[in-house]
């Protein structure tokens, strides 16, 4: 009887023993499950709007331009070198003076992206069909320092209308309209030599590319 009953306690046991092997393999699975979600949101997300936010800007500085504006047939650029789609957005531009002849602006785009058959997609992990097309939003934010234009070709604040860019894939854009050139005089310097950030996130169905100066992720394919 002894011998019976050491033996159904080693059986009782080994139950137990494989009973916690599984319970801990459930465990690691949820657990790696939970970390690829985790993984995954943070990938899928930019907070542009935190990058973008006024507090980025010296808190006392005046905002002095606040405008909108459409623009038309702009194109897109990729990890692979290549122009990928072209993009219809609004965009908002809202800059601030810090000191004499230095400027804080913060430009939000967002809007839709019509992408090219037979082109490498954004991430550079395959070729597009041309069906892709999705929405994208984003900005920058970027120092400008020099001095002002004393009578702009622009509106300080409201909608200043549309732009056709008139873009081609090879990039070529004769209808491109630099804001910045329309209030601040040629010897300024900002956002066409570096960006203080920049990003955006495109998404088309599940999908979404992040490009951005904190780093580029994912695709739209």
């Amino acid at each position: 009887m002894a011998k019976k009953h050491k033996i159904a306690k080693k059986i009782h046991s080994h139950k137990h023993f494989h009973l916690w092997i599984v319970i801990l393999s459930v465990v690691v699975v949820i657990f790696g499950y939970l970390l690829l979600t985790i993984n995954s949101n943070a990938k899928s997300n930019l907070n542009y709007q935190e990058q973008l936010a006024k507090k980025q800007c010296e808190q006392s500085g005046k905002q002095i331009i606040n405008i909108t504006q459409r623009v038309l047939n702009s194109v897109d650029s990729g990890e692979g070198g290549n122009n990928w789609a072209f993009d219809n957005y609004n965009r908002q531009i809202k800059v601030y003076k810090q000191s004499e002849n230095t400027f804080c602006a913060l430009v939000t785009y967002e809007g839709k992206f019509d992408s090219q058959a037979d082109q490498k997609s954004p991430g550079n992990t395959g070729i597009l069909t041309g069906k892709e097309d999705g929405t994208f939003k984003g900005g920058y934010r970027a120092t400008i320092k020099g001095s002002m234009i004393e009578d702009p070709e622009a509106a300080l604040k409201g909608n200043i209308g549309t732009v056709d860019y008139q873009c081609d894939i090879s990039g070529n854009c004769p209808g491109a309209y630099n804001w910045m050139t329309k209030y601040f005089n040629t010897s300024a310097t900002g956002f066409t030599s570096n960006l203080d950030w920049w990003g955006w996130t495109y998404k088309y169905k599940n999908k979404s590319w992040i490009n951005s100066s904190e780093g580029n992720s994912g695709d739209i394919i």
